[in-house]
């Protein structure tokens, strides 16, 4: 059931994110003209827009703020919304005229005496260019476009009245509704070749946690508005409880705050801030974003998700649906382009069995915050289904919907039918070899054919908000199709992941559990459009935090980031360690926070890849029916001895690849095929390669390699269908024969 919500207007940030070449190229440039000015580097940093408050309690109960090395100045304001946070997205600075300029520069002064003018200067400069917030007027989405989610940061609402004596500020410490939990950013200009630098951003489009929630899983549509292609996707948000449960009773105290709770109790109920509640939002609610307006409204909800949240979300765009899964129940929910549910697939019940493994139903848990055993440091007690069919990660691929199960995380496939329903041919594809059984969130695949898999830590959930997920152990992994298909492994990709230097601490395994594909970037770190899912991005804690290389890290900017990392995908280990090979965007831009983990969570690029094999997607237009020649079948209108019932394309390392789903209807018997070009293909296109690069398996479908072709081109393929127990003989043996006319997609695979 999808409860309607009302649309919501946005407001972006100061100078939201520009079309590649515009806005941003103009920031650079009179940025890099303060720099000459002053005759020395500037380190380009993204700006923070109000303060995170995460306090630790010494042993007489006071607190102390914990920071990262030399201080940072204070931006003499504070965020104040200039519309209230429920109509609007996005912040404004409000700053304290009380305050002089004196003082202003006096701070300054001695910021610059302590730690030389350059991080100085860099900071005062941002602050310069930013200006006044403003309305939105321009769409919020370009390609390249990157959107990332996180935690909010805290607030102790009031604090200026101050405390009562004895009172644990933790206790009055909540999620900052008025900050951003998701933001979109735009990287278009990274200021130079990577080096392993924090780069500056342009302030980018936010969204409130007043508005949303916390939220986690990222994906965008096809921007199809009106049945019309836009060219401007929308952004869609998940609700997660990766970033803390909190909540609260009402006000007791008279101190205007409510009452934070550990445990479950009577009259408990979220805190605000974490579901988006007051906009009718809950755990199973996905959040829409206008790519071009930036309004927000509730698009679809799983109201029977109790409070675990969402996994992760895709979109198929074939069907014009998507996927969402449900840490609640297990079941993955196929919901249509206007927010309505349509129905599930139970991994637990009817995927486990396809690969040998008893089925697991769900055991019903919920989480009752009302209980008294439920506790929010406690994961085990928030009502998450058992982990053999909790589902996470989910990705729409060639046809498929792929999905990670499991904190030792399998990946699993089902097929999509043509009418967009579970084709009920779920299918084991592989088992997660790393260091750590971590839960994979993410999964990502580029058009060479490789399968990018991001692992988050296992969950927890700090009374004082400084840790939600045990970092540090996280890998970032790829893997490809064995080309050809080695018969002795039972799966089909390659045994062993490529692995990512994730991150410059030791071991270099920060992943934060989400990641994507990104256009390729020039020499000078400037996005280059025509270069299709060439970059890596993936989130990540404590990113240039590594005391060993303090010294040389300095120079690009504050060790303390936690955000986004970017690099080229051919950067596996062991290159690119440590990672100088990289660029790095922080979250929030406060750098004063080393020790908080699992404050990062997904990130999403826009990259549409026109002219090019992305994605492993279904070529559009189809294919051309089989054609059999004059002399096939025989005289006496016999039928074919075989029928093609589907044909779906893919790009590999080794070029284009064609998965040919076959039905021996005449009962021929034949359990493998041969195929070679025909002649015709050989006189019209000479040079054209077609081959059977694996032996089939039952139940799987039968492949062949095309390569030398021009896309677009038809390729006649001869196919020989046989039984192998007729050809391991030797001799003669009987083969139905028949040429396949394939129309070969009209684009290109790239490596």
């Amino acid at each position: 059931m999808v409860r309607p919500g009302k649309e919501v207007p946005m407001t972006s940030n100061p100078e939201a994110p520009r079309s590649p070449g515009t806005t941003g190229a103009r920031r650079d440039h009179r940025l890099r003209d303060g720099v000459d000015a002053l005759g020395f580097p500037l380190i380009p940093l993204t700006l923070g827009k109000s303060r995170r408050i995460v306090m630790k309690r010494k042993a007489d109960n006071s607190i102390r703020e914990e920071r990262a090395g030399p201080p940072r100045p204070a931006l003499i304001c504070a965020a104040q919304p200039e519309i209230p946070p429920v109509d609007f997205g996005g912040s404004s600075m409000s700053c304290d005229h009380g305050l002089s300029v004196s003082s202003r520069a006096s701070r300054l002064r001695r910021l610059i005496k302590t730690t030389g003018g350059v991080l100085a200067f860099a900071l005062t400069a941002g602050l310069w260019l930013g200006g006044a917030a403003r309305a939105q007027d321009t769409q919020i989405i370009y390609p390249g476009s990157m959107a990332v989610t996180g935690f909010p940061g805290t607030v102790i609402p009031n604090f200026d009245e101050g405390l009562p004596p004895g009172v644990d500020p933790v206790d009055e410490t909540f999620i900052d509704t008025t900050r951003a939990t998701l933001r979109v950013f735009d990287v278009s200009h990274l200021g130079g070749p990577a080096s392993g630098q924090l780069v500056f951003t342009p302030p980018p489009f936010e969204v409130t946690s007043g508005q949303i929630g916390e939220v986690f899983g990222l994906t965008y549509d096809d921007g199809v508005r009106d049945g019309v292609p836009s060219g401007i996707p929308n952004l869609y948000a998940a609700a997660t409880s990766l970033h803390g449960i909190e909540i609260v009773t009402p006000d007791a105290d008279k101190d205007g705050r409510p009452e934070r709770q550990r445990r479950g109790t009577a009259g408990a109920t979220f805190m605000d801030g974490q579901f988006g509640t007051e906009n009718g939002g809950g755990p199973g609610t996905i959040w829409k974003i206008d790519g071009i307006t930036g309004q927000v409204a509730k698009f679809a909800d799983i109201d029977t998700n109790s409070g675990p949240g969402i996994g992760n979300i895709t979109f198929d765009p074939n069907h014009r649906q998507f996927f969402a899964s449900d840490l609640d129940t297990g079941l993955i929910h196929r919901i249509d382009a206007n927010g309505a549910l349509i129905d599930t697939f139970d991994h637990g019940v009817a995927g486990r069995p396809a690969h040998g493994l008893a089925p697991v139903a769900d055991d019903g848990a919920v989480m009752d915050i009302q209980g008294a055993a439920f506790d929010t440091e406690d994961p085990e007690t928030w009502g998450y289904t058992q982990d053999e069919r909790r589902v996470w990660a989910v990705s729409y691929h060639g046809g498929r919907l792929y999905y990670s199960v499991g904190e030792k995380s399998e990946i699993w496939s089902v097929g999509i039918a043509r009418d967009g329903s579970f084709a009920g041919d779920p299918r084991w594809e592989l088992t997660v070899k790393a260091d750590k059984d971590y839960a994979v969130t993410d999964i990502a695949f580029d058009n060479s054919g490789f399968m990018y898999l991001a692992q988050r830590g296992p969950i927890e959930n700090r009374y004082d908000y400084s840790r939600f997920a045990d970092s540090g152990k996280g890998e970032v992994i790829r893997y490809f199709r064995e080309n050809p298909d080695d018969p002795a492994s039972e799966s089909v990709w390659v045994d062993a992941p490529q692995e990512y230097a994730v991150g410059f601490p030791q071991g270099n395994r920060q992943s934060a559990g989400g990641l994507d594909l990104q256009y390729g970037y020039d020499a000078d770190g400037n996005l280059d459009t025509s270069v299709c899912t060439q970059t890596l991005v993936n989130t990540g804690d404590k990113l240039r935090d590594n005391p060993t290389l303090a010294e040389q890290l300095a120079a690009g900017g504050p060790l303390a980031v936690h955000g986004v990392q970017i690099t080229p995908k051919d950067l596996v280990k062991p290159a690119n360690v440590p990672p100088f090979g990289s660029w790095f965007v922080d979250f929030d831009g406060y750098f004063e926070d080393p020790e908080v983990e699992g404050h990062v969570g997904d990130v999403a690029v826009w990259h549409p890849c026109e002219g090019r094999a992305g994605y492993y997607e279904e070529i559009p237009g189809g294919y051309l029916p089989p054609f059999y020649p004059p002399d096939f079948p025989p005289p006496g209108n016999l039928p074919p001895c075989l029928d093609v019932e589907d044909i779906r394309y893919y790009c590999t390392p080794s070029g284009l690849e064609a998965d040919l789903y076959l039905h021996d209807h005449a009962g021929f018997g034949g359990d493998s095929i041969k195929a070679q070009p025909s002649n015709e293909t050989k006189s019209r296109s000479p040079g054209v390669g077609v081959t059977t690069p694996m032996s089939h398996v039952p139940g799987k479908p039968y492949t062949i390699n095309i390569t030398g072709h021009y896309p677009g081109d038809r390729v006649d393929v001869g196919l020989c269908f046989y039984r192998k127990s007729d050809r391991d003989k030797g001799g003669y043996y009987p083969c139905c024969k028949m040429t396949l006319p394939l129309r070969t997609p009209a684009v290109s695979c790239e490596r």
